[in-house]
């Protein structure tokens, strides 16, 4: 489908408007943070929202849902008010827990990761911002960071191997397509109410599109992108032609081309 670049940015700011609505909310993952309202609940119920989001989005929100009713839904006084080490028998409410390839392994070195977080700063922003450097274009730094940040911070965690395919890093390649969208979701910030825009300390310019097969499959039929493989070249590649159509909130058009991929089937 070759259109001219004024065309096609009017084309996806369309289809941006479209789906970038609160109706888009209730059907998908984004409604579990949205159930809440303090700060720290948000950004804990987002991020498991994020990690889950494989496979059907009628699946991930049933996962989520789980998630949330064993930790009482109220998922940061949960996580901060557990001993974990000494009553490891918090942790039964969880026994058995699987959503693909996550396990319940997999959630007890989140649960620590985000207590020992937590008891020393009031933001899961930090986990990433720490990381960045003056002039970073991207949050390519923030998500290497944070990787290194959620396997270095002990020596549990320096050994855990199971969990690692779960916290994805450009340093390895990965598209990072579940970091991108959470990070879409705390940083961008607009009047349809959709993202939460609660990080102020990261730009929406700097925010790379979330990649996935819908999206790369949209994007190349759209001649935006020529990359075949959903890696983080393609990711950068994607979000450096989104630029051309907004410079300060390129990862707007993700609503577009989700909506394309995954409710147009285009």
């Amino acid at each position: 489908m070759a259109l001219q670049i004024n065309e096609l940015k009017n084309f996806l700011d369309n289809k941006a408007i479209q789906y970038n609505h609160s109706s888009f909310i209730t059907e998908d993952p984004i409604s579990i943070p949205h159930r809440f309202t303090t700060q720290q609940d948000i950004e804990i119920a987002g991020f498991f929202a994020a990690i889950l989001a494989w496979g059907t989005r009628k699946g991930i929100i049933s996962s989520c849902n789980k998630l949330m009713v064993a930790m009482n839904n109220q998922p940061y006084q949960f996580i901060m008010e557990t001993d974990w080490k000494n009553y490891p028998e918090a942790f039964n409410v969880f026994n058995g827990f699987v959503h693909r390839t996550f396990c319940d392994t997999d959630l007890w070195h989140l649960l620590n990761f985000l207590q020992h977080h937590y008891q020393k700063e009031k933001s899961l922003e930090t986990a990433f911002t720490q990381w960045m450097k003056s002039g970073d274009e991207t949050i390519e730094n923030a998500l290497t960071g944070f990787h290194n940040y959620v396997f270095g911070y002990n020596e549990d965690a320096g050994v855990e191997t199971h969990c690692r395919k779960h916290i994805a890093s450009p340093a390895k390649k990965s598209a990072c397509k579940r970091l991108n969208m959470y990070l879409r979701w705390m940083v961008r910030s607009d009047k349809t109410g959709v993202d939460f825009g609660i990080w102020k300390n990261i730009s929406p310019a700097q925010l790379v599109i979330p990649v996935d097969v819908h999206v790369s499959r949209v994007s190349q039929r759209l001649g935006l992108l020529h990359r075949t493989q959903n890696d983080w070249q393609s990711a950068l590649e994607l979000t450096k032609y989104l630029k051309e159509l907004d410079a300060d909130d390129p990862v707007k058009y993700d609503f577009a081309l989700f909506g394309l991929g995954v409710m147009e089937k285009y």
